[in-house]
Order: structure tokens, then C-alpha cells, then sequence
């Protein structure tokens, strides 16, 4: 049987829009799915291209507190509501600006997170579900949080528990930033496995994701997380995720894999810290299609995430796709699409290559032996943990 991989991408994502000066611009989506076009990836035989519809309110009501669901809806149609107080709720100027229909675009990113689960956990010949627009995993409970009014990430999951009640999901996030509201939300849930790869919250927002945040009550040992030192190099960060990310999909063995495919650990990006090049994510990418294979009954669930550069995140999720599909691509770009980016990212620098294989972070480490030895110790004892806790955790 032809294993399909459906692509959930709709024009509508441009309204999930906080203003012109603000780091999230919906233009990388639109960026994204014209490079993937110019690729001749949308034509591959094995892709289905699903356009989303709006999560219900009950689906999103699974997430999320009725109240902060009525305070968005009421904020949508009238975002000067002087009834309501929007700090409250963490929404106002800065990370999460109020504005007009802000209930139906993330609702729709909801309903498209959502259609991908569903089309992965119902259909035998759909192994993939990929929605680029998704990933936004700051939202808790009750409270928006770095750019998320909804957490689509949520909603999907508490869909898939809905169809399956004892469904076992492995979550894992490879965002610069923690994955914080999908862990506290399945904080005490073993039957939702948290694992979070990102910048140390000691230095980048939201200041969680340690190591000794592990669960709690039944779902104590169910949350991973593995806080990265600023700098950290693709050598380094992939050597640790191969080393672990199969060992601990194994011992859990769970029905589906769902992943956060935030690519804001690249070097470039304008609000994080690290060494990381787009070469580093097409090794994540093989990584997790063969755990796919090998560990999670062949579901797997894709969404977006972070990533600020409008070069980048195009460029990473096309490659992601591409091992989705199995196409081996030349490393080069359309002209055509180098044009698009000369004439809409006047800002940045264009590039000529699909993947970079920027060494800088590496260099600058072997020209620092002490820094060099600190990191490979941490990043030891990192893989000494996932052996030692992390996985007999799990393995009970």
C-alpha cells in the first residue's frame, strides 16, 4: 500500500496575524508553501494537499477553560471590549497583541492540527500528517503565552484521546523555546509522553524545561526534558538526539509520534542563541521518519512551530517534507523562489542553497578547548540521565 502524507495548508493562515513589527509573520507560511511548490513537492504522488476547517468550540473547550474561550470570541468581535481586563489572560501589547478575528484564525489552526490527527489515526494509508502552521505549544490552560492564543497542540491530542481513550502519544519538541503548555497541560498523564529538546531556560524564555521537571502524580516519569547550553552546535545537538530520541520511543512504544518542528535553534534566528544549521534539521528529519517506522505503529503527526527568520523556516520545512515523502533533493533553490525572497524579505540576506553547512559554531569550539570539553560533559551527562532516569521511568 502507498503510504500518503497529508499536507493541511490553507491561504486563510495569513489571519493569525499580530501586526507587521511583530517576530511571528504569517508570511514564512506563505513562503514555505511556494518553495515546497517550486520543489515539486506538492505534486509527488504519495501527497494529499487538505485544506483545514475551524475547530469546534467543543474540541477547543478540551484544551482550554470556557471562560478564556469566551474572552477570545468576545475580544474577536470587539477587541476595545472595557469589560475585560486582557492581562489577565496574557494578551495585550507585546508577545500577544489583540486583533480583530483572533477566535476564527486560531481556531482554524486548531481545526487544521486537529484534521492532520485525524487523518493519521483513521485512514491505514495515511502515515503522515503535516500542518506547518501549527505548533503553538506556549498556550496553557487559561492564558495566551509567546504568540499562542490557542494551543492547537493540545486540541489535537485531546481529539486523539477522544477517538481512543487509553492512546498512547509521544510528544516531542525540538523548538528553541521549552514546550511548556503541552507539558503542564499532560503534566500528570502517562499516557501522553512530554520530551522537549531546547535552549536552557536558565537563558531564553519561558524559563522552564529542567531536568527535574519529570511529571506528576500518574504521569510522574512521563515528562522528558533536555535544556541545551547557548551555542550548542549541530554536531553536538544531533549526536544527542540520535543517541536518545530512539531509545526512549522504544521503551515507551506509543501508538503515535506528534512533533513540534519549531526551527528557531538555527544560528540566524533573530530571538535565540544557538549554533544550529538547516544541514542539522535534515538530519532530525531521517531520524524521525525511521522512528516512525521503527517505534510508533507508522503515525506521525507534524506541526510547525517557532522560527524567525523568513529564509529559514522555509527552507527546514521543505526539507522536512521532502524526507516525509521520501524525495532526496538537490541542494540548491528555485531561481524563481529567490526572486519571491529578494522582493519580500528585502531585510535578509537571500540564499542560494536549500541547506546551509555553516561550521562557525563548531570552529569557534575548537579554538576553545575548555568551553569545548564543558559542553560535550553537559551534553554527556544529558545521555547519562536519558539512560539512568529518563527511560527505566518509562519503561515500568
Amino acid at each position: 500500500m502507498l503510504e500518503k502524507v497529508a499536507l493541511i495548508y490553507t491561504d486563510q493562515y495569513q489571519k493569525y496575524d499580530f501586526g507587521p513589527d511583530h517576530p511571528l509573520r504569517p508570511l514564512r507560511l506563505k513562503l514555505t508553501y511556494d518553495l515546497m511548490e517550486r520543489l515539486n513537492l506538492l505534486k509527488h504522488e504519495r501527497i494529499e494537499i487538505k485544506k483545514p476547517i475551524i475547530a469546534t468550540r467543543e474540541q477547543i473547550e478540551r484544551a482550554h477553560d470556557p471562560e478564556y474561550v469566551e474572552v477570545i470570541k468576545k475580544l474577536d468581535a470587539n477587541p476595545n471590549d472595557s469589560s475585560i481586563f486582557p492581562y489577565d489572560y496574557g494578551l495585550g501589547p507585546g508577545d500577544n497583541p489583540i486583533f480583530k478575528g483572533m477566535y476564527e484564525a486560531s481556531a482554524l489552526v486548531c481545526g487544521a492540527s486537529t484534521l492532520a490527527a485525524d487523518l493519521v489515526w483513521k485512514n491505514d494509508d495515511i502515515m503522515i500528517g503535516f500542518n506547518p502552521a501549527g505548533g503553538l505549544h506556549h498556550a496553557n490552560k487559561k492564558r495566551a503565552s509567546g504568540f499562542c492564543i490557542f494551543n492547537d497542540i493540545a486540541v489535537a491530542i485531546h481529539h486523539l484521546k477522544y477517538l481512543k481513550k487509553d492512546i498512547r502519544i509521544a510528544y516531542l519538541d525540538i523548538d528553541c523555546h521549552h514546550g511548556d503548555g503541552v507539558q503542564w497541560l499532560f503534566y500528570d498523564d502517562p499516557n501522553v509522553l512530554t520530551i522537549s529538546f531546547h535552549e536552557s531556560g536558565n537563558f531564553l524564555f519561558p524559563g522552564t524545561g529542567h531536568t527535574n521537571e519529570v511529571g506528576e502524580g500518574a504521569g510522574k516519569g512521563y515528562s522528558i526534558n533536555f535544556p541545551l547550553l547557548p551555542d550548542t552546535s549541530n554536531k553536538m545537538f544531533v549526536k544527542l538526539f540520535r543517541y536518545c530520541v530512539p531509545r526512549i520511543l522504544e521503551a515507551y512504544a506509543p501508538d503515535v509520534l506528534f512533533t513540534q518542528l519549531g526551527v528557531d535553534m538555527h544560528y540566524s534566528d533573530p530571538l535565540t542563541q544557538m549554533g544550529v544549521s538547516i544541514s542539522a534539521y535534515k538530519d532530525i528529519a531521517q531520524t524521525l521518519y525511521t522512528c516512525t517506522h521503527d517505534y510508533c505503529q507508522n503515525r506521525w503527526i507534524a506541526v510547525g512551530g517557532g522560527g524567525y527568520s523568513m529564509t529559514v523556516v522555509p527552507r527546514a520545512w521543505s526539507l522536512f517534507l521532502a524526507r516525509m515523502l521520501d524525495v532526496n533533493l538537490e541542494n540548491e533553490l528555485p531561481p524563481e523562489w529567490i526572486e519571491q525572497v529578494k522582493k519580500e524579505v528585502p531585510g535578509e540576506d537571500t540564499p542560494y542553497l536549500l541547506w546551509d553547512r555553516d561550521d562557525r559554531t563548531e570552529v569557534q569550539l575548537l579554538s576553545n578547548p575548555e568551553l569545548t570539553k564543558k559542553m560535550i560533559d553537559y551534553n554527556n551527562s544529558l545521555k547519562a540521565l536519558c539512560d539512568n532516569e529518563f527511560i527505566p521511568n518509562i519503561s515500568k
